[in-house]
């Protein structure tokens, strides 16, 4: 069970509410409370029912939460809850079982940046935290990340996760591969993210209208600009990526219907494995696995369904088909 946010926020308001001296609460008050403090947070929220309500509070009485001491006092019909130790909180407990499992995921994920250049906090860091929750009960690595550490560029993601945290126009020395020299390029920066291994910016250049990415591995430097900072307004980054394999959209394309067809032996892979999350299935016979993607056309979507070389074939849009045939035609062309 993990604990979300809005599980966290009903933790507190329970916590709070139980260590109340001037009232006590029965369980109409709590979900009230509760419901108050979730559309605050989330206006979008439908709240919670009494039956999350006695799992929260049965949550915090177990020994996977915090052992609260919780006193029912029944009056009539109504049961009122309250601590029997008003100076007891969940927030001045030691780490549930729970809370440690989490700790030790987080340090885990931390641990990807050990050795990395303005990542150096991290090296103390999980030393003090693993000694001061006594985490660490066997040395052996249990999990192991497809990361790519020698990547140029990644010294930059510290100082752009900040540029973007507060709002800071920068000046980017910037290297595309079509270009012999570099350019100076004023740049808003929005968004941060991975893919294929690779970082990328996501963000405003003052000398376009629409948001541009930058390839961190192209980046040659980067300093703080004077100009004011240009707020997102351009895009969403909850639902940009929703509809495209990779980072790039081009400007003059839409979503696009595209039927694949897989040989029945990656067949399973595909299914378990969906090249992108519209993957529906049309069809699976004897002569393979049928199925349609709706995405953007790029380079992406190309060099993923090309990596899959004889395995898997574009049935339509024709003229895409077209295209990835031409690119096949011109690999084989490179070994004659």
């Amino acid at each position: 069970m993990s604990i979300t946010k809005h599980a966290i926020i009903r933790y507190q308001v329970l916590d709070r509410c139980f260590r109340n001296p001037g009232k006590q609460y029965n369980i109409e008050d709590l979900l009230e409370e509760c419901n108050d403090a979730l559309s605050e947070f989330d206006p979008k929220t439908n709240g919670i029912q009494k039956r999350q309500l006695y799992e929260d509070i049965n949550f915090m009485q177990s020994e996977h939460g915090w052992s609260v001491p919780i006193v029912k006092t029944k009056r009539g019909r109504t049961v009122y809850y309250q601590y029997d130790d008003l100076n007891f909180s969940i927030n001045n407990q030691p780490l549930n079982q729970m809370e440690a499992e989490q700790l030790k995921s987080a340090m885990m994920v931390l641990g990807r940046f050990k050795g990395l250049p303005q990542f150096e906090w991290i090296e103390e860091l999980l030393p003090k935290l693993d000694q001061t929750f006594s985490l660490s009960k066997q040395s052996e690595k249990v999990m192991s990340f497809d990361n790519n550490e020698y990547l140029k560029g990644i010294e930059h993601l510290s100082e752009l996760f900040n540029a973007i945290i507060y709002n800071k126009t920068l000046l980017i020395q910037y290297h595309s591969f079509k270009s012999e020299q570099p350019n100076s390029v004023i740049f808003h920066p929005y968004h941060l993210k991975q893919y294929n291994k690779r970082w990328f910016l996501f963000g405003k250049n003052q000398h376009f209208e629409n948001l541009t990415n930058l390839a961190l591995d192209r980046i040659d430097s980067i300093e703080q600009a004077g100009e004011k900072f240009v707020p997102n307004s351009i895009v969403d980054f909850e639902e940009y990526f929703d509809d495209v394999i990779g980072v790039t959209i081009p400007e003059d394309n839409s979503i696009t219907k595209i039927e694949l067809i897989a040989n029945p032996g990656l067949a399973p892979y595909i299914k378990t494995k969906p090249l992108h999350g519209s993957q529906k299935t049309i069809i699976e016979d004897d002569k393979g696995y049928t199925f349609s993607i709706e995405v953007f056309l790029n380079r992406e979507l190309e060099s993923v369904i090309l990596g899959f070389g004889e395995n898997i074939r574009v049935i339509s849009p024709i003229d895409f088909k077209e295209l990835l045939t031409h690119r096949i035609q011109q690999n084989l062309n490179n070994y004659n």
